[in-house]
């Protein structure tokens, strides 16, 4: 009996099971233990723990494409393991030697590896890249299936829209985003639709990449799409650093008692003043269209995990709560996974991509904010109007 099989009999399935079982293709940048490759691939092949129910895996991995190998490699092991085939192209990932597509979905993990950082100290992942030529595939075939894109669609806003395009031009149910945005919440705070915000701000670590704005920026947008009018876009970003941080706060560009109300739901977070604790802040300042304002703040040597924090129109009491990442088995990622598999097996999808696609614009334009000293950069092209679903997607529970 393979692993898989073993694993499959330990539980019902968590999804009706398709006749035949879905089959996806996997296209990863590099594959090692704990990476976002493993973290993802991993759990469509061996199943998935939320809390203390386990999920079967709910799609046949049926081949893998890895760009960069390395001596920590584990890609070659899951594939004897599984009997997976590791082939030499993404092409080849989606056609499985037919010349056609011949998968059901396409999961784009690229995340982790040897690559360059540009001027802006941006990551130069090549998602767009891969996800070009599985366009490609898609147009050569004359159909297309769902892709999942781990994190932001690209460090380029202009890539990112062109990936969103193809999507709606094709047709082909698109997800993205991390994992952040929809792990536990402590406590579970959410919010009806149509809330009146007046504040927001959202604080994580130091990782002062797009890659580790994006986290915090989501974070943000997960809670904030859901004000009244719906979601409206960007007007304009700027991101602040060094002592400039603090001289916006004194100026109500954002809320220090938003922070501490943030702040006291962490169990990583320093006591102390953040002027001390901190050695490089970094301020995200986001105008939306609608007049509304928020922050999200990267303040390494305080804050370790991910916080959020609101104030909404005629409440005294501010809202704020910790979007928990079990650190002893990554499990943040296994609803992600499950929400995945259900754009996978229906089409469907439990949270809109514009809120990925609007992130991406915010982040890529706050890295141009940065390069340019902190200036502030008018956004029209993110005029990206949507609307939150009426129920918010997230884990519930405690996580484990």
């Amino acid at each position: 009996m393979r692993r898989r099989e073993f694993l499959g009999a330990l539980a019902a399935p968590a999804f009706p099971q398709a006749k035949p079982r879905k089959k996806i293709a996997a296209l990863s940048t590099t594959y090692h233990v704990r990476s976002h490759s493993d973290n993802f691939i991993t759990r469509f092949l061996e199943g998935y723990w939320i809390n203390e129910k386990y999920y079967p895996p709910p799609c046949d991995i049926v081949s893998l494409y890895v760009e960069q190998t390395h001596a920590a490699d584990i890609s070659r092991r899951l594939s004897m393991a599984y009997g997976l085939p590791i082939v030499g192209s993404i092409r080849e990932a989606l056609t499985l030697g037919t010349g056609k597509l011949a998968v059901d979905g396409v999961l784009l993990i690229a995340e982790h590896g040897n690559y360059p950082n540009n001027e802006k100290n941006q990551k130069l992942y090549p998602r767009h890249e891969f996800f070009r030529q599985v366009v490609d595939v898609f147009r050569a075939s004359g159909r297309s299936a769902p892709v999942f894109v781990d994190k932001h669609l690209s460090y380029d806003w202009e890539k990112a829209r062109w990936m969103y395009d193809q999507s709606r031009e094709l047709g082909f149910p698109l997800m993205a985003g991390s994992s952040v945005s929809v792990t536990f919440r402590r406590p579970e705070l959410d919010f009806a639709l149509g809330t009146e915000f007046e504040e927001g701000l959202a604080v994580a670590g130091g990782w002062a990449e797009d890659g580790g704005l994006f986290h915090i920026v989501e974070t943000l947008q997960c809670f904030v799409e859901r004000r009244r009018g719906g979601e409206t876009g960007i007007r304009a970003v700027e991101l602040l650093q060094g002592d400039a941080v603090w001289k916006a706060a004194d100026r109500g560009r954002w809320s220090r008692e938003l922070l501490s109300a943030a702040a006291a739901r962490g169990r990583k977070v320093t006591p102390g003043r953040p002027e001390d604790l901190v050695k490089r802040p970094v301020a995200c300042l986001l105008e939306y269209n609608d007049g509304f304002k928020a922050a999200a703040l990267a303040l390494g040597g305080m804050a370790a995990e991910y916080l959020a924090a609101f104030r909404v129109k005629g409440r005294a009491e501010i809202a704020s709560t910790l979007c928990y990442i079990p650190t002893e088995n990554s499990n943040n990622f296994s609803p992600l996974v499950d929400s995945i598999a259900r754009c996978f097996l229906t089409g469907g999808r439990d949270y809109p991509v514009e809120r990925t696609l609007l992130t991406t614009g915010a982040v890529a334009f706050l890295m141009e904010s940065g390069y340019r000293g902190g200036k502030r950069v008018e956004t029209p092209m993110l005029d990206i109007a949507y609307q939150a679903p009426e129920q918010s997607y997230f884990a519930r529970g405690e996580g484990s």
